[in-house]
């Protein structure tokens, strides 16, 4: 079975707890914040990964420090990650409980490469726009790149709208070429050279 699937399944049974006991947004808050803070701290993640740290340790580690936190429920569940040495796919598992709860509240996430640091009007209108061709309530996260000169990508799901200057640049130049060679291979057909032998 693919990581991809595994982590899917743990995030369904996660969600399914968290939709019986009215807490699944507060779930998804803290194993999102759980998985994050794993992988921006080397020390933690080397022990939860590290096959000579005893899983009961690993437990201990992480009911110490959700104590007052999370829900006993929440502990348990990671407990259960954990005694099945599933624990590298923290990260995954709160992607995929991320998107069962994106599906409840019909929501959508899109990943926005700018040319600068957009301003609030500019984060606000791009939100709308793809909140009107998708039909969902839009989450953007945004990243500059100043390379694409201008303009937008836009990743939705599997989609990519590419508008940058980049981009347009490039599609122009392939044209121009294309242009050049196209009179260039007409120029030659008026006006054939000498037979070659």
């Amino acid at each position: 079975m693919r990581a991809e699937s595994i982590a899917l399944n743990y995030a369904e049974a996660l969600f399914e707890l968290g939709e019986k006991s009215g807490r699944s947004v507060e779930y998804a808050d803290l194993l999102d914040a759980l998985a994050e803070a794993i992988r921006l701290s080397p020390r933690a993640e080397g022990v939860l990964l590290s096959p000579k740290v005893p899983k009961a340790e690993k437990i201990r580690l992480l009911e110490a420090t959700l104590e007052g936190r999370a829900h006993r429920e929440f502990v348990l569940f990671l407990a259960a990650v954990v005694k099945r040495g599933r624990q590298a796919l923290l990260g995954e598992i709160a992607r995929a409980y991320l998107g069962l709860l994106d599906v409840k509240f019909n929501r959508t996430r899109a990943h926005v490469t700018v040319a600068r640091e957009p301003d609030e009007a500019l984060r606000q209108a791009i939100v709308q726009a793809l909140g009107r061709a998708t039909g969902k309530q839009v989450i953007a996260s945004y990243h500059v790149d100043p390379s694409i000169l201008g303009g937008t990508i836009v990743r939705v799901g599997d989609r990519v709208l590419d508008g940058s200057v980049r981009r347009r640049a490039v599609r122009l130049r392939r044209a121009l070429l294309h242009r050049q060679s196209a009179a260039a291979r007409r120029r030659a057909a008026r006006h054939p050279g000498p037979p070659r032998h």
